[in-house]
């Protein structure tokens, strides 16, 4: 058997060795990560950078976690139309042309992927590690991002497949793109966010191929061709392979909103400042009928208007976490945050594949005999499903163990 991969150092603090080697060769078998023991460090604590940051990324994993049991279909499938299922509603992706809540939570993913990219490499360089060095650290995690990315749609019932719609194999190749000009000066890195989304607009709208020659709309798009070369298939939904081209604006954007974070000690005006600009550039291209807001296919409007909405609420989370120092309940989140990679993996193959329906079927019988319908069942088994992924979440920070790629 070939030597285990070392993807990055993990660090693991044991109340006694036995703990420490079950672990390791746990996920030694499970996906070749090798894991240290290291007594001397501590776990991130929350006073080592911003909360608000950590916030935001416990967050956007929670609401992920809560959609992977299937909590949000049960909900909107017991509600009756009215007002209460409109809002229920936002918590899917819009059929095409509009923005739900739901399309920000990918959008936001990329920003603060970004953004912890520019704390990392900052504490990198200041401990004198080379910029070859990081560039490899960076093509070993976007390898591994692809990796994982690919092999969460690859194995189906009929077979195996080969898709690249994934918001890991999106992020493997935004987060290069980000680490090559990172060092660019601002104004440049800016332009080159204008040169992908104009890019984008030129591909959508120049390209004349028979049967995909209509920019914006679904199935006869640039985008569903290039899915046709890429994998010889189109998404049913209308999702995207080069979606990875205008997002990377997020990822971008994020790593610039880092560098600020870093060196400004007041940052809000910026943050605030540029949210509404996103915002009014990206919903006047789409009320002026210019350039629909798609999420589907990551039109320009659509990327300045999520972009827009992550800035402000990132200098909303700033100002009340870090600035007026409230700091209640956010552990719940941050918990979740700290092994984000890990619980995604989780809860998209693991519990896709095998843990929910597990869970739901138990709980379905325990409840039916005692008069519990099937709504109430669904829902009480998703819950119970998003308390056990929150469970162990919580058992690796205990343990002290935390995955990153």
């Amino acid at each position: 058997m070939p030597p285990p991969i070392v993807i990055d150092t993990y660090i693991f603090h044991a109340t006694n060795m036995h703990d420490f080697l079950l672990i390791k060769q746990i996920f030694k078998y499970l996906f070749s990560l090798q894991i240290i023991m290291t007594p001397e460090l501590n776990p991130p604590k929350f006073s080592s950078r911003l909360l608000s940051l950590d916030f935001m990324r416990g967050l956007i994993m929670v609401l992920l976690m809560a959609e992977s049991t299937g909590l949000y279909d049960h909900i909107n499938e017991a509600l009756e139309p009215g007002i209460l299922r409109s809002f229920a509603g936002q918590f899917f992706h819009h059929p095409w042309n509009g923005l739900y809540f739901w399309d920000l939570i990918q959008p936001g993913f990329m920003f603060i992927a970004g953004t912890a990219m520019a704390y990392s490499l900052q504490k990198q360089w200041q401990n004198g590690v080379s910029w070859n060095e990081s560039f490899r650290k960076i093509l070993v995690r976007c390898f591994w991002l692809f990796f994982w990315g690919v092999l969460n749609y690859a194995v189906r019932k009929n077979g195996l497949s080969f898709e690249l719609w994934n918001v890991l194999t999106q992020l493997s190749f935004t987060t290069l793109v980000a680490f090559l000009i990172f060092r660019w000066k601002i104004s440049y890195q800016i332009l080159f966010c204008a040169a992908l989304l104009l890019l984008t607009e030129v591909l959508y709208r120049i390209t004349d191929i028979p049967g995909f020659d209509q920019p914006f709309t679904d199935q006869h798009n640039f985008g569903n061709y290039m899915d046709l070369i890429l994998m010889n298939k189109i998404n049913g939904d209308g999702w995207v392979a080069i979606n990875c081209i205008p997002t990377a604006v997020h990822t971008i954007a994020g790593a610039l909103v880092g560098k600020l974070l870093i060196s400004n000690g007041k940052p809000l005006k910026y943050l605030f400042g540029w949210g509404l600009i996103c915002l009014v550039l990206g919903y006047a291209l789409d009320f002026s009928g210019i350039t629909p807001i798609i999420k589907r296919i990551s039109t320009s409007s659509f990327v300045l208007a999520s972009l827009g909405w992550c800035l402000l609420g990132l200098a909303t989370c700033y100002w009340w976490i870090d600035v007026k120092d409230h700091r209640k309940c956010l552990k719940f989140f941050t918990i979740v945050g700290m092994n984000s990679i890990f619980i995604y993996l989780f809860f998209e193959i693991i519990g896709h594949r095998w843990f929910n329906g597990y869970v739901q079927t138990i709980v379905h019988g325990l409840t039916g005999p005692v008069g519990f319908g099937g709504h109430t069942q669904n829902i009480l088994g998703s819950l119970v499903i998003f308390a056990l992924e929150w469970g162990l979440c919580w058992f690796l920070y205990k343990k002290k163990l935390f995955f990153k790629l």
